[in-house]
This record gives structure tokens, C-alpha cells and sequence, in this order.
């Protein structure tokens, strides 16, 4: 039926519930079925939350109270943003100036109970001006939710004077702001056990995950006001490279988010073994020689978050330093003439570095390894890193002093595993042993790997290392005994590898 139809239909009709279902039922298969067809999924995220926007308003609008200038209703969160997945939850705010009139309750008791019949995702609350700054005050979950927050209907005026409250000092500041989602974003990352390799991920809460993009979206709205991520840009934050990365990355995972929830038929952001066959299929990854279309497409996912987690490190790093420590005297300890540590992070004494000294690209990890101390590099420095990458090619693997680095780092008494970890992260230890690149992110589609392949290596390295250790000779008599036997163990870790 046609859409100005049933809206005229919903306004007027004393019990407009089948015909708000009728339209919204049309849009998702229609949506879904454009998906199907290869869709740009940005426009249907945002066409769902715009179809949405219409059944709300028109239904909104048949109350009385929507004629009040004291009373608004608002799209908060990712609803706020304009991004609706096929089952995303749809976050309210009903908002008035100084409370609840009498005259209201019964319309807004209406209004709740006929969204309930639709058997919409809603999640709403019912706040005054002056209890949704205490809300922020008291909960950050609360302050995030209302730093993206989008008219449907009522008087802009409201939402202007909520916004300025929300942003402002007495609320939050940007310090505490900081400090509260960097926080949050550990113990998300603590709860994924710190990886974004495991074989059934979440595409939103786990490390490189859609998350962690809103996270940065979220710091850059309080600390510059700005509206999207793109206008980092300007401030010289985010170079237009890694804008693309971002945007194609995000791009990749809302595809993915989509068709999970179509063929989920539910919220769902865990991509399960039960749903990755289908959701391959629908995406269009077809088997190849004796490579599944389904990991493909997953290997495709773990360079994608692979490169995002990357990515968010510069960002939130910047952050720190804009926003912590701006009036803090860097502690600064030199290393040699290339590198020193800043902070605890090691940093490259000139971005140019790598160019004139190629080498210097496999001694930053060496340094890191004889200092357990250094937290990791530096955001600058990651991006000398990932501008000079290329210069990884065979002369740089014959190159004697890079092999001599290697070894040494190979040799040093630390946690191993650790370090090859931070060099498959920035895309080193791939290129160096272009064997390991090529398992990077591979999966094995079966219920006895949890890990995949790479990560699997990194964990052999990792137990092979554990036997040095005195606890090993009591848990492990055999394997300890032989290995303290080894006169090269660093043979034993290559052999891993």
C-alpha cells in the first residue's frame, strides 16, 4: 500500500495499530530485500530509522499533548544518530520542560502502550529538563545516550536547551568523560577476553568491534562538538587514510550486523556458527578451491577488526594527550639515537626514521621486548609505522641486520607471544613472514578450533615459553626438564612459528 496512504490511515484511524504494522512490515522487506540485492547498507540503516521517524511522529502527533511547547519527543543513542539495523533497539525520550502536566498522563499512557502493540524494540523514558542532567550526572550510560539525541517531534527549543546541558562542565567534564568510556572500553575488551579472534565474535562489543568506533565517536562529540568522526580531519587527528579505513570498516561490519539480523530474525550481534554459512551466502562469499566461502568472508572480518583496533589505539591516544595531559610535563627516557620512551610508550625521535633506517622497523619491537615496562608505541609513531610498512619486502628479510634483530628479540627472555602479538597488530610480523601473513585471521570451520590459526600459533608460542617458567616443573616434568636441555631454545620458538 502506499506509504502516504497508510500514514493519513495511522493519524486518523481510531486504532491505527495495523495500519503502523502494514507500513512498517512493507519497509523491512522491502528494505531487506535491497539488502538482498546489494544495497548500500548506510542508506537502509538510515531509511529504517526514517521509516520509523514517520510512525512515531504520526502517531505522536494524534495526542494532545504533542500540542504543548512544554513537552518533545526525542530519538536518543544510535536511534538518535539515524541508524536503525532490521531489529535495532528503539530509544526514546519523552521530554518536558518542568515535569508531567495532569492533563498527560492518560495520552502518554496511550502512546506507551500502543508502541508495545507494535511490537516495536522501544526503550523509553519519561524525563523533566532538570532530571535528565541529574540522570547524566549520576550515570554515563545516561550522559552518552544524550549526547546523540534527534528531534521526531515537538519544540526544538527543548532539545537545544537539553543539549546544552548535557555538554556542559557541571554535568560531566571532558576529563572525567574520558577517563569513564576509556574505562568502560577496557572492561568491554576484558569481558572478550582482550581478543577479536575468537571464532564466534561480537560484531559489537568485542575489540575492533562497532563499539569501539561509537566510543570514539562518542569522546569526539563532548571534547570538540563535532557531529561525525569525519570532521576529525581538520584537527589534524585523523588523516584522510585513516578516515577511509574507518568508514570502510564500519561499513563492512554494519553489512555483516544487517544480514545477521535478518536471518537471526532478532537482535542479534554474535555471529554464532548456527548463522555464518547463511549470512556468507547472502554476502555473496562463494567456496573456493579448498578455502569456504564462510572463511572467507570471516578472514575478512578479523583483518577488518584487526585493523580498526589499530586504528582506535592512535585515536584514543591522541585523546589522552589532548585531554590528560596537556598541562603535564611528558617524562621523557632516551633509548638510543632513534628511539626514546615518552610516557611509557616508545616513540621514534623522528617520524622519517624508518625511511633512512629500514632496520628500525623490526628494533622497535626488540626494545620493547627488553623493556617490559613500555606500555606500547606511540600514536605518532604507529603512523610512521603503517606509512614505512611497505618497505617490509625480501631485501628487507635478507637485510643481516633485520635477521640479527629478529633473533635477538627472539631470544630474549620475556613474554614472546606478547610482542609478536604487537607486531601482527601493526601489520610487521605478517609481512616479515609472509607464511604467517597468509594465516592471519584464518579460520578452521569446525567445533574443536576456538582460535583462529594465527592466534592459535601465538598460543603454542606462548606455552613453549611457560615451560621456562619454575611452575612449569611441576605441571609439565617432561616438557620443562627437555626444554631447559634445549642449548637454543630460540630454535624451539621458530620452529613454532
Amino acid at each position: 500500500m502506499d506509504t502516504t496512504v497508510l500514514t493519513y490511515q495511522i493519524a486518523n484511524d481510531p486504532s491505527p495499530v495495523r495500519s503502523a504494522r502494514e507500513l512498517l512490515r512493507d519497509a523491512y522487506e522491502a528494505d531487506a530485500d535491497a539488502f538482498r540485492s546489494g544495497a548500500d547498507v548506510r542508506e537502509l540503516v538510515k531509511s529504517r530509522a526514517d521509516t520509523v521517524d514517520k510512525v512515531l511522529r504520526t502517531i505522536w502527533n494524534r495526542y494532545d499533548c504533542a500540542r504543548s511547547p512544554d513537552i518533545a519527543l526525542l530519538a536518543v543513542g544510535g536511534y538518535g544518530r539515524g541508524e536503525l539495523h532490521p531489529h535495532s533497539d528503539i530509544d526514546l525520550l519523552i521530554l518536558t520542560r518542568d515535569g508531567i502536566a495532569d492533563s498527560w498522563h492518560d495520552d502518554l499512557g496511550a502512546f506507551v502502550t500502543l508502541l508495545w502493540d507494535l511490537k516495536l524494540d522501544i526503550g523509553h523514558s519519561v524525563r523533566s529538563l532538570d532530571e535528565s542532567r541529574q540522570a547524566a550526572r549520576d550515570d554515563v550510560t545516561v550522559l552518552t545516550n544524550l549526547l546523540e539525541t534527534r528531534m521526531i517531534a515537538g519544540p526544538e527549543e527543548l532539545r537545544t536547551e537539553l543539549t546544552r546541558m548535557v555538554y556542559s562542565d557541571e554535568v560531566c567534564s571532558d576529563r572525567s568523560y574520558f577517563i569513564a568510556k576509556r574505562e568502560e572500553q577496557l572492561a568491554r575488551h576484558r569481558k572478550y577476553s582482550n581478543t577479536d579472534y575468537n571464532l564466534e565474535p561480537n560484531l559489537k562489543g568485542a575489540p575492533g568491534g562497532l563499539r569501539d568506533i561509537q566510543n570514539i565517536g562518542w569522546i569526539t562529540k563532548r571534547h570538540f562538538g563535532l557531529d561525525s568522526i569525519a570532521d576529525l580531519t581538520r584537527f589534524s587527528i585523523l588523516t584522510q587514510e585513516e578516515h577511509d579505513i574507518l568508514l570502510k570498516g564500519e561499513t563492512f561490519l554494519w553489512r555483516l550486523r544487517y544480514g545477521l539480523q535478518l536471518i537471526a530474525d532478532r537482535n542479534e550481534n554474535r555471529l554464532l556458527f548456527d548463522h555464518q554459512r547463511a549470512l556468507a551466502d547472502m554476502l555473496g562469499y562463494r567456496d573456493k578451491g579448498r578455502k569456504l566461502g564462510v572463511e572467507q568472508m570471516m578472514q575478512v572480518y578479523y583483518r577488518t577488526v584487526l585493523a580498526l583496533s589499530e586504528l582506535t589505539d592512535v585515536i584514543l591516544q591522541y585523546y589522552d594527550e589532548a585531554i590528560l595531559q596537556q598541562d603535564q610535563e611528558a617524562k621523557i627516557q632516551p633509548l638510543n639515537r632513534r628511539f626514546r620512551i615518552r610516557d611509557q610508550y616508545i616513540e621514534a625521535i623522528n617520524t622519517q626514521v624508518f625511511a633512512y633506517a629500514p632496520y628500525a622497523i623490526m628494533e622497535i619491537f626488540l626494545l620493547m621486548a627488553q623493556h617490559p615496562s613500555i606500555k606500547g608505541i606511540r600514536a605518532s609513531t604507529i603512523r610512521a609505522l603503517r606509512a614505512h610498512r611497505h618497505l617490509i619486502d625480501d631485501q628487507f628479510r635478507n637485510d643481516l641486520a633485520v635477521t640479527s634483530l629478529f633473533m635477538e628479540l627472539v631470544k630474549t627472555p620475556h613474554a614472546l607471544d606478547e610482542t609478536l602479538a604487537h607486531m601482527k597488530k601493526y601489520n610487521v610480523l605478517g609481512r616479515y613472514l609472509p607464511e604467517f601473513g597468509q594465516i592471519i585471521g584464518q579460520m578452521q570451520y569446525d567445533l574443536f578450533h576456538i582460535y583462529t590459526v594465527d592466534t592459535h600459533t601465538l598460543r603454542v608460542i606462548r606455552n613453549m615459553v611457560r615451560m621456562n617458567h619454575p611452575e612449569s616443573r611441576t605441571e609439565f616434568p617432561l616438557a620443562s626438564r627437555l626444554v631447559h636441555q634445549l642449548p637454543k631454545p630460540e630454535l624451539l620458538y621458530l620452529a613454532g612459528l
